[in-house]
């Protein structure tokens, strides 16, 4: 059995198997009781190290992630249809099973970004993967960052044209967001104008994507920017990809906060050097440089204080 020996190990690899045999990953009983068991297998906090686990583990950990992201992409996109049918449907987010856990979520995101950018609320503000149900855009512009601008970023034209319709009856946010349909990896001077950007967790499903798409920001993002990522750290790693600091080359990590509790993701904030890679490199021993930005202030943040947060992906039985 080799690594698969590991009781836990054992236990994800069987739900693996009967993932794979569902014959869709659209919302249903069999497939909510699945990914719960999945959820809160991986739930506790383990020492277990996913990168050492053997090839055929490490096989079945990224074929399961990706199931994750098309099982997560599938319940939004029904939900986003059903909010869609509302006249209003920002009046009924609520209805979304995890629409609390959003609540949450974004909230943990603001304090911490809030923390290290204190001079000035940012202006323009870019998620990328935003998807069918752009939740974590929707609470911030609706309750944190009520003066922002955010660009969302999406390579999927039907995802973004859902998102869309839910936005457009507000005359606020149709005003303040902004929905691209595009491949990130395509978008280069305008990514110089966000003070913020958010990278979704199932951007770069695999760490060589990942990372592409890092480096990708960190050439072209504006000097001082924050970047915010969600990773994933012990057993949770077999549901999300992991952000190692190590591929945030061209960031200085900020902060890193890997929960022990019903948080399913770790939040990492990092910044952009102003500074290239290369310059870097080149200047080996030299400080980190901050431009005087608007979020270039960086002070000390516990994100502990700000209470807890059942992610996106711990899917309970509450839907037929």
């Amino acid at each position: 059995m080799g690594c698969q020996g590991e009781p836990l190990v054992q236990q994800v690899c069987n739900l693996f198997e009967q993932i794979s045999n569902l014959e869709s990953l659209k919302p249903a009983k069999d497939v909510n009781m699945l990914f719960t068991q999945l959820v809160f297998t991986c739930m506790p906090p383990t020492p277990i190290d996913v990168t050492k686990l053997c090839k055929r583990v490490q096989e079945i950990r990224s074929k399961l992630i990706k199931l994750c992201g098309e099982a997560e992409g599938l319940l939004e996109s029904h939900y986003s249809t059903i909010l869609g049918s509302y006249q209003k449907p920002l009046d009924h987010l609520d209805i979304f099973p995890y629409h609390s856990n959003y609540l949450k979520l974004s909230l943990l995101e603001f304090n911490i970004l809030s923390q290290h950018c204190t001079q000035n609320v940012p202006s323009k503000i870019a998620f990328v993967g935003s998807g069918s149900l752009p939740l974590t855009s929707i609470i911030l512009a609706s309750n944190h960052l009520t003066s922002s601008t955010f660009h969302n970023y999406d390579i999927d034209p039907l995802a973004n044209s859902k998102a869309v319709s839910l936005v457009s009856s507000d005359p606020d946010l149709s005003k303040r967001m902004f929905f691209h349909t595009t491949d990130i990896m395509n978008v280069t001077t305008a990514l110089k104008d966000f003070d913020v950007v958010f990278l979704a967790a199932l951007v770069g499903m695999d760490k060589e994507d990942k990372v592409r798409v890092i480096d990708h920001l960190a050439k072209y993002m504006a000097p001082g920017a924050l970047l915010m990522l969600r990773s994933a750290h012990g057993a949770r790693a077999f549901l999300y990809p992991v952000v190692d600091p190590s591929d945030l080359r061209g960031f200085e990590v900020l902060s890193v906060f890997h929960p022990t509790d019903e948080v399913i993701n770790s939040v990492v904030i990092a910044r952009k050097y102003p500074m290239t890679t290369h310059s870097l490199e080149q200047k080996k021993g030299l400080g980190p440089i901050v431009l005087p930005s608007k979020c270039s202030e960086i002070q000390a943040f516990n994100p502990f204080n700000h209470g807890n947060m059942i992610e996106d992906l711990a899917l309970e039985e509450q839907l037929s």
